[in-house]
């Protein structure tokens, strides 16, 4: 891996929450949790990079009209200023700057905003987009009305267990198997940090720090195989861990208009 380059500024877009219990995001955990839905907007000289799109903006008016039974029992809420285009608007930046989305994985709460960046070319580990289309019945989540509209949209399926996305070591795409077949975590290389947005590699702090994966995982051993090889990269660079559903995390870390640098 490359390690000549830096990213310019990260930030964490706020992008509205759901409500779940621990134990469908820990396995052996309880109790009612709120959990933020965020994406993360990335600027680099070669271009700014979006890395999930989070919730429908639709949501943000009637959230039980977009996701129905389940928008209720999870108790969907998103803003119209947490709208993903409006977040990065609020940075000064617009919708069609955004040259690159890079795509963690495609459940539901992840691919909302997919359909805005018609012009920015897709990412996502290979296998992905397939499952997406023919998942096992184990819940819903893959949303197919968020998918089948990027269908002609300029899609880079990645192949192995990691990209270094611009050569320069400042933005790398690991393969994280387990959550789904393509789950994916991002590192990225600051001038101050190295920070390690795990996705949903792990749900809650406490599954990360445990080996502990979400009972409704893909696969369960690539999941824990994939938490320790977490753990591994983020010693190996000595880098700051985002479990992005965390809110602990999301209370702790800077979000917009704060800012990494």
């Amino acid at each position: 891996m490359n390690s000549t380059g830096f990213v310019k500024r990260l930030w964490a877009l706020e992008g509205g929450t759901l409500q779940d219990d621990r134990g469908a995001l820990v396995v052996g955990e309880s109790g009612a949790i709120t959990l933020p839905c965020p994406s993360f907007l990335i600027e680099h000289e070669r271009g700014l990079v979006l890395m999930d799109t989070g919730l429908v903006p639709g949501a943000a008016e009637d959230p039980i009209a977009v996701y129905g039974e389940m928008g209720r029992k999870l108790s969907v809420s998103l803003t119209q200023a947490q709208r993903v285009d409006r977040q990065i608007e609020a940075l000064g930046f617009a919708v069609s700057d955004v040259k690159h989305v890079i795509m963690s994985h495609l459940h539901w709460d992840h691919t909302g905003g997919m359909y805005l960046f018609p012009h920015a070319e897709f990412h996502v580990m290979s296998g992905e987009l397939q499952y997406a289309h023919w998942p096992l019945p184990a819940g819903p989540l893959y949303r197919l009305e968020d998918i089948t509209p990027t269908r002609g949209f300029k899609w880079n399926e990645i192949e192995g267990p990691e990209l270094d996305f611009f050569g320069d070591g400042s933005l790398v795409i690991l393969h994280m198997p387990g959550h789904s077949p393509g789950n994916a975590s991002l590192l990225v290389r600051l001038q101050s940090r190295t920070i390690l947005l795990a996705a949903d590699s792990a749900h809650l702090r406490s599954g990360y720090l445990s080996d502990l994966p979400m009972p409704s995982d893909w696969n369960t051993l690539q999941s824990v195989q994939s938490l320790r090889r977490l753990r591994q990269i983020a010693r190996s660079h000595d880098a700051m861990v985002w479990i992005l559903h965390d809110p602990e995390d999301w209370a702790e870390y800077r979000h917009a208009p704060d800012f990494y640098e």
